[in-house]
C-alpha cells in the first residue's frame, strides 16, 4: 500500500500550463470514471484555479504515476512534454503532509484563504460518490478536513486581510462596526473596484451605486453587483446618500476634492463617510482627510495594513504547521497499523481452524452430547483461543510508531507459518 500525489500548482507551473490541465467541477465524475489501472485502489482528483492534483492509493507507484501522466495527457488532449516538467511527485508521509497543508490553506497562493477547504471536500465527495475511495482515503480525507478546521479554530491564519480589496473592506468594518444597511459607491469599473465591491456585498452592504466615465461599463458592473449605475456627472448628488466610496479610475487628476466632500458632508449632516482610494495616481485629494468625520485611506495605507497582516499570517502559519505535523504523525501511525491487520486476521483464522479441527476430534471421542454440553465445550475452546491471542494482538498494534511493526509482523507470520 502506497500513497502518491501527482500534480502541479501555482508554485511549479504558470497559469498557461495549469489551465490546460484544469478539470471543471462538472467534469470530475467523468475524469474519475476514465482513470483506471489494475494497481490503482483509491483515487481523488483535486482541480482549482491554482492546482491540479491526483491523489492515489496504489500497490505499484511506478505504474500508477506513469498511468496518471498518460491519463492527464489523453483526457485533456495535451502533449506530456507541455506539462511533465512542471509535475511534482509526493509519496507516503510527504503526500499526507501535502494534502493536510493544502486543506489548511498553507499551500495556497494567499495563505489562509478560506475557499480551499470546501474545494478539497468537494473533490473528496465527488470521488466517494463515484466509488473511487475506500477505507484509506476515507480516513485520510476526513482527517485532512479536520486539519483544515483545526487550523482555522486554533490559529488566526485567516483573520487578517492580505489583498487590497479585502483589506479595504476590513478597514470599513472597523469604522462602521457593521456594514449591514450601509450604502456604497464604486467609482471606476475595473477589476480591483469590482473585487472590493463584491466583498462589501458579502459583508452586508445593501445598496451600491456604480459610476464610470464609460457608462456602459458602469451598467455592466451594476448588473453584476445588483446595484444602480449612475451618470458620471451625478456622482456628487449621490455621494450625499453614500457611506462607503471605493475609487479606482485612470483619471490623471483627483476627481473628488475637499470642497466637494465638505458640501456632501453638510448634506449628510456630518454622518461618517469612508473613502477607499485604490487608484494610482490618486482619485481623491488627500486634503479630504481633514474634513471632520471623513476617513480616507489610499493604496499606501492599505499596503501597510497588508504587509503587517502578511507578517502576522506567516507567524500563524508556523503554528498551523505544527498542527499539520501532529496530525500527519497520527495518520502515519493509523496507516502503519493497517499493515498488521492482514496478519492479525490470518493468525485468528489459523487459530480458529485448528480449534475447529481439534474440537471435532474431541467431540468424536466423547460420544453423544446434548446441546448445552456442546455449547459449553465450544465456549471453552473459543475462550482459550481468544485469551491466548489477545495479548500478542494488542502488543502488535501498540508497536505502531516505534519503527518495529514491520519486523514484528514478519516474525509472527514466520512463527505461525501464515504464508503457507
Amino acid at each position: 500500500m502506497a500513497l502518491v500525489v501527482v500534480g502541479l500548482n501555482h508554485k511549479t507551473a504558470p497559469v498557461a500550463v495549469r489551465e490546460q490541465l484544469a478539470i471543471a467541477e462538472p467534469d470530475l465524475a467523468e475524469s474519475l470514471a476514465q482513470f483506471r489501472h489494475p494497481m490503482l485502489n483509491e483515487l481523488v482528483v483535486l482541480s482549482t484555479c491554482n492546482r491540479v492534483e491526483i491523489y492515489m492509493e496504489t500497490g505499484d507507484t511506478t505504474a500508477c504515476t506513469a498511468a496518471c501522466t498518460a491519463f492527464l495527457a489523453t483526457y485533456r488532449g495535451v502533449a506530456p512534454a507541455a506539462f511533465e516538467p512542471h509535475l511534482v511527485y509526493r509519496y507516503d508521509t510527504e503526500a499526507v503532509r501535502h494534502l493536510f497543508r493544502v486543506a489548511a490553506s498553507l499551500d495556497s497562493l494567499v495563505v489562509g484563504e478560506p475557499q480551499i477547504l470546501g474545494q478539497v471536500k468537494a473533490a473528496y465527495m465527488a470521488a466517494r460518490q463515484a466509488g473511487r475511495t475506500g477505507p484509506v482515503f476515507h480516513q485520510l480525507f476526513d482527517r485532512a478536513l479536520g486539519v483544515g478546521k483545526a487550523v482555522r479554530h486554533e490559529t488566526g491564519i485567516n483573520d487578517n486581510a492580505v489583498s487590497v480589496s479585502y483589506a479595504a473592506v476590513e478597514l470599513a468594518k472597523k469604522i462602521f462596526e457593521s456594514l449591514h444597511q450601509r450604502t456604497a459607491m464604486v467609482l471606476g469599473a475595473g477589476e480591483t473596484s469590482e473585487l472590493a465591491a463584491r466583498h462589501l456585498v458579502r459583508q452586508g452592504v445593501t445598496s451600491i451605486f456604480v459610476a464610470n466615465r464609460t457608462h456602459e461599463r458602469a451598467v455592466r458592473l451594476a448588473q453584476i453587483l445588483q446595484g444602480k449605475a449612475i451618470a458620471w456627472d451625478h456622482v456628487e448628488e449621490h455621494l450625499a446618500h453614500t457611506d462607503i466610496v471605493v475609487s479606482s479610475t485612470a483619471a490623471p487628476e483627483p476627481i473628488v476634492d475637499k470642497a466637494m466632500v465638505q458640501r456632501v458632508m453638510r448634506a449628510r449632516r456630518r454622518q461618517a463617510m469612508f473613502f477607499i482610494d485604490i487608484a494610482v495616481p490618486r482619485d481623491i485629494d488627500p486634503e479630504v482627510n481633514s474634513v471632520e468625520n471623513v476617513f480616507l485611506y489610499d493604496i499606501d495605507d492599505l499596503e501597510h495594513v497588508i504587509a503587517a497582516n502578511r507578517r502576522e499570517r506567516e507567524r500563524e502559519a508556523l503554528v498551523a504547521d505544527e498542527i499539520v505535523w501532529r496530525e500527519v504523525r497520527q495518520f502515519d501511525q493509523w496507516l502503519e497499523a493497517q499493515d498488521a491487520v492482514p496478519t492479525i486476521v490470518a493468525l485468528r483464522q489459523r487459530a480458529e481452524r485448528i480449534r475447529h479441527e481439534e474440537l471435532e476430534k474431541a467431540l468424536a471421542k466423547l460420544g453423544p452430547l446434548d446441546d448445552r454440553q456442546r455449547r459449553a465445550i465450544e465456549a471453552l475452546t473459543s475462550g482459550i483461543v481468544n485469551k491466548l491471542l489477545h495479548t500478542p494482538t494488542v502488543n502488535l498494534k501498540r508497536s505502531t510508531g516505534q519503527g518495529r511493526l514491520r519486523d514484528y509482523v514478519q516474525l509472527v507470520r514466520h512463527l505461525f507459518d501464515l504464508d503457507s
